[in-house]
């Protein structure tokens, strides 16, 4: 009986294994195909989504009952990332057109969305699957695109498993050398309001905002800087 169950549970191994394998590596090759076709300079071709959406709609279907476990953390974080900017863009092209992603309520907190076998919003995504899980891992928002210019810019690419290190850390370097993101004005520096909305993920440790800046940018900013934030820019980050 012990063999015999031993076979049956290998054999349901062997049989589920493969294909849930398979749609995670067909969700991942047709993300990166997506992103690449619609995607260019930060900025996303909506237009061409709304009056083309059968490759959107297959990636939304595609993700709606893949599941990950958290403790695949690299494949978990890649899938809930690039599910998360899907998402995005599913609910700006199914509103489209319009001039920011706030044009429609609940957008963020009340819309929910199909995907990895759960019905969940955009803020749920971020924050109970990603930060609530990965505490130390503050990159996340170097790469989760809210649809508005104020966000760091979304890439012409899907975030994979085994490259996922380095394209977070790409990612946030290119964010906080950017003069447009950390605005500099002699002893003052200003952030974008993600520092401000998510300042404990950045001062963790015991540290100072502009030392965490400092830890990915090339020219470092005067420790003694005054920190400030600038308004966020919510114009929608269509390519017209």
């Amino acid at each position: 009986m012990t063999i015999k169950k031993t076979l049956t549970a290998f054999a349901l191994v062997i049989f589920i294994g493969p294909g849930w394998a398979q749609d995670t590596s067909s969700f991942f090759t047709k993300t990166d195909a997506f992103f690449n076709t619609y995607v260019k300079n930060g900025r996303v071709a909506y237009n061409k989504i709304k009056a083309n959406p059968d490759g959107l709609n297959e990636l939304v279907e595609l993700a709606r009952t893949i599941k990950i476990s958290k403790s695949d953390a690299k494949t978990y974080q890649a899938f809930w990332i690039n599910g998360y900017n899907l998402s995005v863009i599913k609910g700006i092209v199914d509103n489209y057109p319009l001039k920011s992603p706030l044009d429609v309520p609940g957008f963020f907190d009340k819309t929910k969305h199909s995907i990895g076998g759960k019905d969940i919003t955009l803020n749920d995504i971020e924050n109970k699957l990603l930060r609530a899980n990965f505490t130390q891992e503050t990159r996340f928002h170097f790469v989760l695109v809210c649809a508005g210019l104020g966000c760091p810019p979304i890439i012409n690419k899907a975030y994979l498993p085994n490259t996922l290190d380095a394209q977070l850390q790409q990612q946030t370097k290119l964010a906080l050398n950017d003069p447009n993101f950390v605005r500099i004005k002699g002893k003052r520096v200003n952030l974008s309001q993600i520092f401000e909305w998510y300042k404990g993920d950045f001062i963790q440790g015991g540290r100072s905002l502009v030392d965490y800046v400092n830890l990915y940018r090339k020219e470092k900013l005067d420790t003694n800087s005054k920190v400030g934030y600038y308004p966020y820019d919510w114009a929608l980050n269509e390519i017209k």
